[in-house]
């Protein structure tokens, strides 16, 4: 007993428990400091939430299809937003906190909401009486494919159910923000009643408590990851690979960030961490799992690049092109999408027969200040290469499924005018069409094109905002202005230089604030027409362009210093082809993989799982 008394005094840092004044202090300061940061985000959440009100309320008054589509996309963002600041009642912690570490497969492990049973205000069942040496001790279950073989220990159980139950509830928010059927999703899960005493239906159509239905994920979720992670070990010579440099910082920032969090409530990060996770879930088993999540993660996508690359026979990309060509065939376009359909209309009749004045008109009808100035640049509304699949990913009201009724039961079919019109086999340059909310220019019609895939390099420059929060969109003219100056001046430098690829690639790491391409001299390999914003792929594929070209574009990020590398091996419609032979293919190797791999629990040690939840207490 002494010995136990002892681990607990060694475990809190303040409370009954705890010992000097000197933590009590400590305490009682990083208390002060939570419950500041708390009110802070408290109010950002609730002037948020007053705006997506607001909007939900505007969408409720509308029956125009397109507007309501656009309403959906601006609830959507704004409850992105308000989910970044921090889970209600999280008591301080730090809107940092909100970063993802993913598991491998299914379940993406939200690390900032991994507090929900502190937040609730609960305590896991046995946290004072038992520090969970069994837990930590006991194997719970066992990941093998026969010759890799890893031994899950009832503490690992107890952070992945506990992180399964979090992203749940963290989920069900969402997509009630977004105004969504929680039914419709399966997450109609009341989380005010015991999860034992509720049902639901599994991927299997059989029923199951909810609390089951969580253990059976989080089993899931085990065995997803352990599959890569034993792969990925396999693969170095049995010992774990090193994850990247911004994973690892990534994981030490979270952790310090908890390690506050913790003080604040009084306890160590690892008596915090078992309060919230469960026994046995402690620092060092935190960042255990996280880590392999990450090697898992990084092995699969490694995995996923390499069948990405294959390399397939032109029979095979011409027998695609049979079977999808409608899916191929692309367009250039001028499009707009006004703010309602009065203003489309006004935009129609305005607009000259060589569509001359199609920048300015969407200047004079777009719906902020920042937009009026951007689309006085032509690329802001040009689609070069837009496929059906383009106009409807990027949600415009002309590629809007038609409204229609249909028996219960029935098949549902949807007709799409809107694209039917824009790649009929009649269309001709200058044709114009005004459908709902969008206006349509076409400078070429729909056909096959022999255009290749681009390779480019970019150094983004966002102008700098005084709001911490504030996005490029946000920025003052003069902060604009500054951005552009910036970009002038590293362009001008490089122009100096050699003026050789090389030399803009080593620019780089030191200037762009585009994080996807920062370590890799700012390359996009194969791009396609629609996969990067408007201005940019404008640029990217206007007629003429060729190796060595360069130009300052802007978009709603900041301003990108453009280098043309060249064109890709295949024609877009063939890498599309590739793509998808590459898609079928990888799936088919991960089916196998998984397959191979089984998963099987320890009877005893599944005695010890702590499958309860906060209101099952």
């Amino acid at each position: 007993m002494a010995k136990k008394e002892k681990e607990l005094d060694d475990l809190l840092v303040g409370g009954s428990v705890a010992g000097d004044d000197k933590s009590a202090k400590k305490a009682a300061k990083a208390a002060e400091k939570a419950k500041k940061v708390r009110e802070k985000n408290d109010a950002k959440r609730a002037e948020i939430k007053k705006q997506i009100n607001a909007l939900k309320e505007q969408k409720a008054n509308t029956t125009d299809e397109a507007q309501i589509a656009k309403l959906d996309s601006r609830i959507k963002a704004l409850s992105d937003k308000y989910s970044s600041v921090g889970s209600t009642g999280s008591k301080g912690i730090a809107k940092n906190t909100a970063r993802v570490i993913k598991s491998v497969v299914c379940v993406v492990i939200v690390v900032a909401v991994l507090c929900t049973y502190v937040c609730t205000g609960a305590v896991r069942n046995g946290f004072v009486s038992s520090l969970g040496i069994p837990a930590q001790y006991f194997t719970g279950m066992t990941v093998s494919n026969g010759d890799n073989k890893a031994k899950i220990k009832v503490a690992t159980y107890n952070y992945y159910f506990a992180m399964t139950y979090n992203n749940l509830r963290n989920n069900q928010e969402m997509y009630s923000q977004y105004g969504l059927n929680l039914k419709d999703y399966n997450m109609d899960v009341d989380f005010d009643k015991k999860l034992s005493k509720q049902t639901t239906e599994n991927d299997d159509g059989e029923t199951v408590t909810w609390a089951e239905y969580i253990h059976d994920e989080a089993i899931e979720s085990i065995k997803n990851t352990y599959t890569y992670y034993l792969e990925a070990v396999a693969a170095n010579d049995g010992k774990d690979p090193e994850i990247t440099e911004e994973q690892k910082k990534e994981l030490n920032d979270t952790i310090k960030e908890y390690r506050e969090t913790a003080e604040g409530y009084g306890y160590t990060l690892s008596g915090y961490l078992v309060q919230a996770m469960g026994r046995g879930v402690t620092e060092n088993l935190f960042k255990q799992e996280a880590t392999r999540s990450y090697i898992a993660d990084n092995y699969k996508q490694e995995l996923n690049k390499n069948i990405s690359k294959t390399e397939y026979s032109q029979e095979d990309y011409n027998k695609y092109k049979d079977e999808h060509r409608g899916d191929l065939v692309s367009a250039d376009l001028k499009i707009f999408e006004c703010a309602n359909e009065d203003d489309a209309k006004a935009f129609k009749k305005a607009l000259k027969a060589d569509g001359s004045n199609f920048a300015e008109l969407c200047s004079k009808y777009a719906s902020s200040d920042f937009e009026k100035k951007a689309y006085l640049d032509e690329g802001y509304s040009t689609e070069y290469g837009a496929t059906r699949s383009t106009l409807q990913q990027k949600g415009y009201a002309v590629a809007v499924a038609e409204a229609h009724e249909h028996e219960e039961g029935e098949e549902e079919e949807h007709s799409y005018v809107g694209l039917d019109w824009i790649f009929s086999g009649d269309r001709k340059s200058g044709d114009v069409l005004q459908k709902s909310t969008t206006v349509v220019y076409v400078i070429s019609p729909a056909t096959l094109s022999d255009d290749k895939t681009v390779n480019v390099r970019h150094i983004l420059i966002a102008p700098e905002t005084d709001k911490e929060d504030a996005k490029a969109t946000d920025a003052t003219d003069a902060q604009w202005t500054a951005a552009f100056e910036k970009a002038k001046d590293i362009l001008s430098e490089w122009k100096k230089g050699d003026k050789s690829e090389e030399s803009f690639a080593a620019l780089v790491a030191d200037n762009t604030t585009d994080t996807g391409s920062a370590s890799n001299g700012g390359l996009y390999e194969n791009v396609v027409p629609g996969q990067m914003v408007n201005s940019f792929s404008a640029w990217c594929f206007e007629n003429g362009r060729k190796p060595g070209d360069t130009a300052i574009v802007k978009s709603d990020y900041g301003y990108h210093i453009m280098y043309f590398s060249g064109y890709g091996d295949l024609k877009i419609w063939e890498y599309t082809a590739q793509q998808a032979y590459a898609s079928e293919d990888n799936d088919s190797a991960t089916e196998k993989l998984e397959k191979a791999y089984t998963l099987k629990e320890n009877w005893f040690g599944s005695r010890y799982f702590e499958k309860d939840v906060d209101i099952d207490n």
